[in-house]
This record gives structure tokens, C-alpha cells and sequence, in this order.
């Protein structure tokens, strides 16, 4: 016999996602039908954006965001139901935030910002997703709406007037 002593078998790959630092199912529903009402609300608000639009350009960058915003609202439906949740019916509260602004250059400021919120809370959730498919998903809803953020905030610095003070 030998004096070297074995390690302990580990069992970490057999633990629980909620015990290794994941969110529990629960929890990734709720973000996701959040994230779900948020998507129907920005859908909405670009879609009254293209009747309000300021002229081709803006109305042709609202339907991009639109039909963008669907796509994630149909993967986010589809993502809840393939983890046993049912899907929210809901806007969320953004919707009348934004149709609260009159003008449609300051509703697509409000929007953007939107959209960046939504990027931060995928930044968060994503971090916390063991599940790969899920995972990828969200990545590329992520990386979507950096592209319509950026895209809109280009158009933005072409139609404001510059700010005082710069």
C-alpha cells in the first residue's frame, strides 16, 4: 500500500444549477416574460413611430426596430414555453412612457435608451443561464439591438441640433 492520499470525488457536475451560481427556472421565467413585455412595448412604440416618422429615413429605421423586436418577442414566447412557462400577455409600462413624447426624434431618443436597458438586463440574465440554447439566443438579442442602437443613435446625431455647452 501506498501513503498517498486520493482526493475526494467531486461532484459539482451533478449539482444543481440554483447551487452552482445559475438562476432557477423561476427565476429565468420571470426575467423573460419582463424582457417580453418590454419587446412588445418597443414594438409597439416603433410601429406608431413609423406613421409619426420624420421622413424615409426614420420611418425605414422603425421598421427595422419593429420587425426586430417582434423576432425577439417571438423567440422569448417560445423560449418560456420551452421551459414549461406561459408567456405574458402584457406591455409593459415603457409603451405609454414613450407615447407620452410628442415629438418622434425625442420618442426614438426614449426608445433607444429603452433598448439599452434591455441590453444590460441580458447582460445580467445571461450571465446566470446554464442552459446553451437559451444562452445563444439571448446573445444574439443582445448583439441585435446594439446594432439598432447604434443605428438610431447615428440617425439621432444627424437630426438634432447640436447641445449648447459641447
Amino acid at each position: 500500500m501506498s501513503d498517498e492520499r486520493a482526493s475526494p470525488v467531486c461532484y459539482g457536475a451533478e449539482a444543481d444549477d440554483v447551487y452552482m451560481g445559475y438562476a432557477s427556472r423561476e427565476e429565468i421565467l420571470a426575467a423573460l416574460n419582463e424582457l417580453l413585455e418590454a419587446e412588445r412595448a418597443g414594438a409597439r412604440v416603433a410601429l406608431a413611430n413609423v406613421g409619426d416618422a420624420t421622413g424615409p429615413e426614420h420611418a425605414a429605421m422603425m421598421r427595422v426596430v419593429r420587425a426586430d423586436e417582434a423576432r425577439w418577442c417571438a423567440m422569448l414566447s417560445r423560449q418560456i414555453r420551452r421551459l414549461g412557462g406561459t408567456p405574458s400577455r402584457r406591455c409593459g409600462a415603457f409603451h405609454g412612457k414613450a407615447m407620452a413624447i410628442a415629438d418622434p426624434v425625442e420618442r426614438l431618443a426614449f426608445l433607444n435608451r429603452g433598448q439599452a436597458w434591455v441590453v444590460r438586463k441580458l447582460a445580467d440574465l445571461t450571465r446566470r443561464v446554464r442552459d446553451d440554447a437559451l444562452h445563444a439566443d439571448l446573445r444574439r438579442m443582445a448583439d441585435s439591438h446594439v446594432v439598432n442602437i447604434d443605428s438610431a443613435a447615428a440617425f439621432l446625431d444627424r437630426v438634432r441640433p447640436p447641445e449648447h455647452g459641447k
